[in-house]
C-alpha cells in the first residue's frame, strides 16, 4: 500500500512539475535607429545625429510590453546606453528585463543587443568573423552574439545577426549582395564550430538578414554542402500577412527578418511556425515588425 501511494504521489510530483513549466517566448526585433541617426522629424526638419523621437520610442515599449516576450534580441541599437535606458524606460511601466548585453562590434552606430527576463546561461561575442570580398578580407561588422539560456527543458543557444544592409557605395556589388553573402558564410561557419551537429543541438539564429527567404545569405545558414544546419520558421500575423519590413522609399513590404531552428530544437517550436506581430504602435515605433517564435 505505502508503494502505491508513493509511486501515486510520485506521479503527481511528475504531473504538477509539466503543468508548471513554462514555455520559452523568444523574438527578434530590428528597432530602428535607437541611436543618434541622421533624420526627419516630425515637423519636416531633416535633422542630423538627432535621437529617436519620445514617440516612437513610447510606442516601441508599448510593442515590447505587448509581445512579452522572455528574450528579445535587438539590432540597430546604439549601444549600452541605449540599452540601459531601454531596460530603465520597461521597468517603470512594468516589464522588467534585468539581463541585457550588447555586442560591441566594428559597426560603432547600429549594434545587436539581447534582453532577456532569464539569466543567462552563457554569453559569446563573435567579433573575429573574417570573410573574403574581392581582393581583401573583410569584417562581419556587426558581429554575431551569442547567448545561452536555460530552459525547462535544458540550454538553448541564440544566435544574433544583423546582416549588411543593400546600402552600397561599390557599383561591382549591387545592393551589397556579395558582401551580405560573405557576412552570412562566415556566421554560418562560426556556428558549425560552436555546434559541428546540428541535428541534436538546440540553437536559434535569428535577426535582420536584409534579404528575403531564398536569397543568398538566407540559404547559407540552412545548409553547407551535405550538413543540414537549419530550417527556415514560417511565421505570418493574425490576418495572414507575413512582411516583417516596410521599406518607406520605395513603398514595399517584404520579409527580411528570419528565425532559423536547428533540427535538434524543431519538435519544441509550437506549431511549428512564429508569428509576426502587429498592432496600432508597430507602425510607428519601427520600420521592421518583430518575429516571435514559442519553445516548448
Amino acid at each position: 500500500m505505502k508503494t502505491g501511494r508513493a509511486i501515486l504521489l510520485a506521479a503527481l510530483l511528475v504531473a504538477g512539475a509539466i503543468l508548471q513549466a513554462e514555455p520559452l517566448i523568444v523574438a527578434t526585433y530590428n528597432i530602428e535607429n535607437y541611436t543618434l541617426a541622421d533624420r526627419t522629424t516630425a515637423d519636416g526638419v531633416y535633422r542630423k545625429d538627432y535621437p529617436k523621437p519620445e514617440d516612437e520610442k513610447a510606442a516601441l515599449r508599448a510593442v515590447i510590453r505587448q509581445i512579452d516576450a522572455d528574450v528579445l534580441a535587438l539590432q540597430e541599437v546604439g549601444g549600452e546606453d541605449y540599452v540601459r535606458e531601454l531596460q530603465r524606460d520597461l521597468k517603470s511601466e512594468g516589464a522588467d528585463y534585468p539581463h541585457a548585453v550588447v555586442l560591441m562590434a566594428a559597426d560603432t552606430n547600429r549594434r545587436v543587443a539581447v534582453l532577456s527576463k532569464r539569466p543567462f546561461a552563457g554569453v559569446t561575442r563573435h567579433t573575429d568573423l573574417r570573410f573574403k570580398y574581392f581582393d581583401g578580407i573583410e569584417t562581419v561588422r556587426r558581429g554575431l552574439l551569442e547567448v545561452r539560456v536555460a530552459g525547462d527543458a535544458g540550454e538553448i543557444a541564440l544566435f544574433v545577426v544583423h546582416l549588411k544592409s543593400r546600402y552600397t557605395e561599390r557599383p561591382d556589388d549591387p545592393n551589397a549582395a556579395l558582401q551580405r553573402a560573405g557576412e552570412a558564410v562566415a556566421v554560418r561557419d562560426r556556428v558549425l564550430t560552436v555546434f559541428p551537429d546540428p541535428e541534436t543541438a538546440r540553437f536559434l539564429i535569428m535577426g535582420d538578414f536584409n534579404d528575403g527567404r531564398t536569397g543568398r545569405p538566407v540559404r547559407a545558414m540552412l545548409e553547407r554542402g551535405k550538413t543540414k544546419i537549419a530550417d527556415w520558421l514560417p511565421a505570418a500575423d493574425a490576418r495572414g500577412h507575413v512582411w516583417s519590413h516596410f521599406f518607406q522609399k520605395e513603398d514595399s513590404y517584404s520579409r527580411v527578418d528570419h528565425m532559423l531552428v536547428s533540427p535538434g530544437l524543431w519538435p519544441r517550436i509550437k506549431d511549428a511556425a512564429g508569428q509576426i506581430h502587429d498592432s496600432p504602435e508597430v507602425g510607428l515605433a519601427s520600420d521592421h515588425r518583430p518575429v516571435i517564435v514559442v519553445i516548448e
